[in-house]
């Protein structure tokens, strides 16, 4: 993978702040054009890049997507999941997990699985199998912490963790994304 060195709104904090798929990438109102452009220069030409005019800033908590769905923080606007699913180019859902709306930062999705906050309820992993199309496991990052996006980064071919993240944390990481080499 190659991989993109920028701050959005002069932020480290990337991955809270934008959420993208292999189709698009929203962003909040404050990225700035040279942050912007350094993104178009790393991309392909048909990538769709949003920026979402709200007052909401931290896209990558409020959604967890990947290319095949999305689910979203329930108290987003109508017109706000248009241009989500616009952007990404998939089906976008209200939904929430642990009883909680910020989603993109409960779970961390890649086209093979989802790893999500170990007290998600049936119905809300229900509800991530069918958007997204791949299965939900549970699990904890960083020694224990359930808000798995704030220490796990992943996408088909590997994953890159949090340095306190335990043994018992990586292998279920390693199933629940599919990123271990299987004997043949």
């Amino acid at each position: 993978m190659e991989v993109i060195q920028t701050t959005i709104g002069e932020s480290v904090l990337v991955g809270a702040l934008a959420c993208a798929n292999s189709n698009g990438i929203v962003l909040p109102h404050y990225v700035s054009d040279e942050e912007i452009e350094e993104i178009k220069s790393n991309i392909e030409t048909d990538f769709n890049i949003t920026i979402m005019e709200t007052k909401k800033t931290a896209y990558g908590n409020l959604i967890l997507a990947n290319d095949r769905g999305a689910v979203v923080d329930p108290r987003l606007k109508k017109s706000e999941i248009k241009k989500i699913a616009d952007t990404l180019g998939v089906e976008v859902v209200p939904g929430e997990i642990a009883g909680l709306p910020y989603v993109g930062s409960l779970a961390t999705a890649t086209n093979k699985g989802v790893l999500a906050h170990p007290s998600i309820k049936e119905d809300e992993r229900k509800v991530l199998m069918d958007v997204l199309k791949v299965p939900v496991d549970v699990g904890t990052v960083n020694c224990g912490v359930p808000y798995v996006a704030t220490g796990l980064i992943g996408n088909v071919h590997g994953a890159v963790v949090g340095s306190m993240t335990t043994g018992p944390e990586l292998f279920i990481i390693g199933q629940a994304l599919n990123v271990v080499e299987e004997d043949e």
